[in-house]
């Protein structure tokens, strides 16, 4: 019985069909995206032979978010959010049919490839918030953590399967066909949200504008909880995201052999995957906040000690470990984010969110490089860790309710 409490719940997909539907349709998708994304690396490299065009690409991805995810989250807070998902999934699944003609065709300017991920990334900004609100809406509150927790393993998942299978689809039938089957995904994704109910916000709509996104940013200032929240994430990630100093370390300390640097990230997923499958006891528990806390302190002293590690298999195990970390981390919270904040305001701090997940790991690989550019990259890890872990510490003193349980998510002992 303690084994099978251990175990990922997976209460939601026996209780909630529509659940269990939006799931199969996200998952897919999800696989469809990372296949994506090794693509357009793929594409941009074999156009330009330029890191720096590269690099673009991410900042393709990623600037949209920051750029227009607080305003994309202010106008979910006043639409139908079912409506807004599927109108954004219309539009990915547009621009990844686009990226497959071009594919296809060739002989297309690499500004137009960016060009069409941008505009992809912008639909997935106004996607993102809107899909946020799905679990605590179709869910009981006790089941929120299990319903994360699914998305969180599903994710993990097929960030491990997209891009081996990236690669090997690249090589058998070409660019056009990846962008195509990421377009087909995104039907099952559409078929998944089809049937769920309207999606209105609970209480007062979000005002128009500026104002509806200064109205999320005051309940971020003021609500202690979910600010801390965010905070520790930002902790974790700005301080001590590691995967730019994976070729530095790689050379320093394990010979510079590139099969090693290659199972650095593939490290991180399988522990993110291991701890999710057994998430069970930690999202019964209901202590979103302290789970999160020592999961995110837990990060930082891996990242400390991967960065005194010679030996390679103990390094790999170390990011094991801190991989599993993060993923406990961010399932908890989310469950934090999603049953504190008002249905009202959910869809600006979901962007809200979604920005500090996207936007710490870059600051965060900046920080890691400009560290190691002046000392080394074992420095640049253990003083990350190191911050990382006292500012964890800090939030956590300074923000008690974070210790504490959350009324409504405990489940009782199953007899």
């Amino acid at each position: 019985m303690r084994l099978r409490r251990s175990l990922i719940d997976v209460t939601p997909l026996r209780t909630s069909p529509v659940f269990r539907r939006l799931l199969i349709g996200r998952t897919v998708s999800v696989l469809g995206g990372f296949m994506t994304m090794v693509t357009v690396m793929y594409q941009v490299w074999d156009m330009t032979r330029s890191t720096a065009w590269t690099g673009a690409v991410g900042l393709a991805q990623a600037l949209p978010l920051v750029v227009f995810g607080l305003f994309a989250g202010a106008w979910v807070d006043r639409a139908d959010r079912r409506r807004v998902y599927l109108a954004a999934t219309v539009g990915q699944a547009a621009c990844s049919l686009l990226l497959a003609v071009q594919g296809f065709t060739g002989h297309v300017p690499v500004v137009v490839v960016l060009a069409l991920v941008a505009v992809q990334s912008s639909f997935g900004a106004l996607g993102a918030p809107a899909a946020g609100v799905f679990v605590p809406r179709l869910l009981p509150p006790e089941q929120v953590p299990a319903g994360l927790a699914l998305n969180a393993v599903t994710g993990q998942t097929m960030m491990l399967l997209g891009p081996a299978l990236a690669g090997v689809l690249l090589g058998r039938l070409g660019i056009g066909a990846c962008y195509l089957l990421d377009a087909l995904s995104f039907g099952l994704a559409f078929y998944g949200a089809f049937g769920l109910p309207a999606l209105p916000p609970e209480g007062e709509p979000s005002r128009a504008g500026v104002r509806g996104v200064l109205d999320g940013l005051r309940f971020l200032a003021g609500h202690r909880v979910v600010r801390g929240a965010l905070i520790t994430d930002l902790a974790a990630t700005v301080l001590s995201f590691p995967a730019s100093l994976f070729p530095l370390v790689n050379a320093e300390r394990f010979g510079d052999d590139p099969r090693t640097l290659g199972l650095f990230l593939s490290a991180l997923a399988v522990g993110g995957v291991t701890a999710s499958a057994l998430s069970g006891s930690l999202t019964r528990l209901g202590r979103p906040g302290a789970v999160m806390l020592c999961a995110s302190g837990t990060w930082g002293a891996a990242l400390v000690l991967f960065g005194l590690a010679t030996d390679p298999w103990a390094g790999l195990a170390l990011l094991v470990l801190a991989g599993a970390a993060d993923a406990t981390a961010v399932v908890s919270r989310s469950t934090i984010v999603q049953t504190r904040t008002p249905d009202a305001l959910l869809g600006r701090v979901t962007a809200a969110e979604q920005i500090v997940g996207q936007a710490g790991p870059s600051l965060g690989n900046a920080r890691g490089g400009l560290v190691a550019g002046f000392s080394s990259g074992a420095t640049a890890l253990v003083s990350g860790g190191l911050m990382c872990v006292l500012a964890v510490a800090a939030v956590a003193t300074a923000t008690p309710e974070l210790r504490g349980r959350a009324e409504g998510l405990a489940v009782p002992e199953t007899p």
